[in-house]
């Protein structure tokens, strides 16, 4: 019994315009021809080939990957593992977003903060949020969590109110009083140290002028002149 390519194309799940392709990348070998030279006769070993190409393309190989294996898989494990591979990383990712759609779902969160801030990031502003936002992409997620405790903990909240209300046109001895009062939770003598993310000396530095962009374009000059200070006194 033969069929022809709308038949054939029914049987295995497909499109005529399928099939068709199939024989023009060289992936279903052409069937022969009826008598009138116009039609073709598909055989059975047509449409197990054809069963093999969904099947493998449905697991997630590419046409390419399918054409490199022919019809038979020896000596061809590694393409599986390098496919198995991948949907693990795909499933890990999967389950991470529906995690943070959790998390977002949840009373009280918001989408402006990294989904790990949201019950903390209450008494941050606008600018606050935005460079949580930045560090996140920047620095290491063992940085980000030490943060994250740091917020929780806020032992430091009158001050840190002072720096957010401190307006741009501050006087000298209001900025340097309140550098010396960040000095000891600012730099080297710090309680906390971000680590970038970077694998590499160049994406280090790209890391930090991206910090350093991201802090002058979200705070006001009093407030890095204050900054500067502080960690100048920190460091002295």
């Amino acid at each position: 019994m033969t069929w022809s390519t709308r038949e054939i194309a029914e049987l295995s799940g497909t499109t005529v315009k399928t099939v068709r392709y199939y024989h023009e990348i060289g992936l279903l070998d052409e069937p022969d021809r009826e008598p009138n030279g116009y039609n073709k006769s598909y055989e059975v070993h047509h449409l197990t080939r054809l069963l093999q190409i969904k099947r493998l393309t449905g697991l997630g190989l590419s046409l390419a990957q399918v054409a490199e294996l022919g019809t038979a898989a020896d000596g061809h494990h590694s393409v599986f593992r390098e496919i198995d591979a991948e949907l693990e990383a795909t499933v890990q990712r999967i389950q991470s977003i529906r995690r943070e759609l959790a998390t977002l779902s949840q009373h009280g969160a918001t989408p402006d903060v990294p989904t790990t801030f949201h019950d903390v990031a209450q008494p941050l502003r606008d600018n606050d949020r935005a460079l949580l936002t930045i560090y996140a992409q920047l620095f290491s997620e063992e940085s980000m969590a030490a943060l994250r405790q740091l917020l929780e903990a806020n032992p430091h909240e009158a001050l840190d109110e002072a720096f957010r209300d401190l307006p741009a046109d501050a006087d000298e001895a209001t900025r340097q009083a309140l550098a010396e009062r960040m000095a000891p939770f600012v730099g080297a003598n710090g309680s906390l140290t971000l680590e970038p993310k970077a694998a590499t000396a160049h994406q280090a530095e790209a890391a930090r002028h991206a910090v350093g962009q991201a802090l002058r374009a979200l705070y006001n000059s009093a407030q890095l002149d204050v900054l500067k200070r502080a960690h100048e006194l920190s460091s002295g």
